[in-house]
């Protein structure tokens, strides 16, 4: 059996924001082309994503958060039914069409489902391939793009559901991921490491940060080897110290040096290379153990490749 994963599911794609949105349903479509036409799809375990339960949302979200999407998901249903507008506004950058109600249940049921099964051993890493992205989602609240925070909810269910004591989460995304830190500011279960552009989009990631952040601010136009060196000597050092019993990635791939949404200098190979470092460590204290979600990226052609060496590596490709 192959010993990664790749999850994903057609309402992923059914989610959508309006004509020229960057957060498009083409972003899965780029990414499953690619991996047909290097082959690399064809080495993965392919599973389908299922449905989150409301009660694991609720491990990363306020309850009432939760109500309000679905009641506005249902309240948009009737209003396009009755011929009204077709999307329903949560911030300037973040809407919801029909569907978006599905999809954002499949992207947390697929970090879940990925979760279960390398705790189960059946597959040793996973790649789940969904959108909405979730690093921006807040305890109570939806921003940037993100409704649910897919890998903060899954690294409370690894503790809470598996019983394990330690997960890392790795955020490698251009915008700080402010929703995970929210969600799991101070609890000491959890250590986050990530890396940034600052200033940028979220505003956040440099001040009262919490002690089991790992936060790497960055300028605007920073390359890939300097970033490899923030993480060799920042990160390494407390994720080795902190001995994680499995590592959770928001892989975002809009630090890339192609995509227009950030300004930073990265490449495939740098990708490739902080799996691998990240991979190391899974090795020597999770037994391998990695489950990644698919969070930025909008250069579509820069997002599949970008994805293809991250996978290539979790999948010993």
């Amino acid at each position: 059996m192959p010993a990664t994963a790749y999850f994903t599911h057609p309402d992923c794609r059914k989610h959508e924001m309006g004509p020229g949105h960057p957060e498009c349903p083409e972003r899965l479509d780029a990414i499953e082309d690619w991996l047909l036409t290097t082959g690399v799809g064809d080495a993965l375990d392919r599973r389908e994503a299922p449905l989150a339960s409301l009660g694991d949302l609720e491990l990363g979200h306020d309850r009432m958060m939760i109500a309000a999407i679905r009641g506005l998901g249902d309240q948009l249903a009737d209003d396009v039914e009755a011929g009204g507008p077709r999307y329903a506004q949560l911030d300037p950058d973040t809407a919801m069409n029909v569907h978006t109600w599905n999809a954002v249940l499949r992207g947390a049921g697929a970090v879940l489902a990925a979760t279960d099964a390398v705790m189960a051993g059946e597959i040793e890493n996973a790649f789940c391939a969904v959108r909405p992205p979730g690093h921006h989602a807040c305890h109570d609240r939806a921003m940037g793009f993100c409704f649910f925070n897919n890998v903060a909810i899954a690294a409370k269910y690894a503790l809470e559901r598996h019983g394990l004591k330690r997960v890392a989460i790795i955020d490698f995304d251009v915008h700080h991921g402010n929703g995970t830190e929210d969600i799991i500011r101070g609890d000491e279960r959890i250590l986050m490491a990530s890396f940034f552009q600052h200033p940028f989009y979220p505003h956040s990631g440099t001040e009262g940060r919490a002690q089991n952040m790992v936060n790497i601010p960055v300028p605007a136009y920073t390359k890939g080897a300097v970033v490899r060196e923030l993480i060799e000597s920042l990160w390494i050092p407390r994720l080795e110290e902190f001995r994680p019993e499995m590592i959770f990635i928001s892989a975002g791939f809009d630090a890339h040096r192609d995509d227009d949404l950030g300004q930073l200098g990265l490449v495939e190979q740098d990708y490739a290379w902080i799996t691998q470092r990240i991979k190391d460590v899974a090795k020597r204290h999770a037994h391998g153990r990695i489950v990644s979600s698919l969070e930025g990226g909008y250069n579509l052609s820069a997002l599949a490749r970008s994805v293809e060496a991250h996978i290539r590596v979790l999948a010993d490709l």
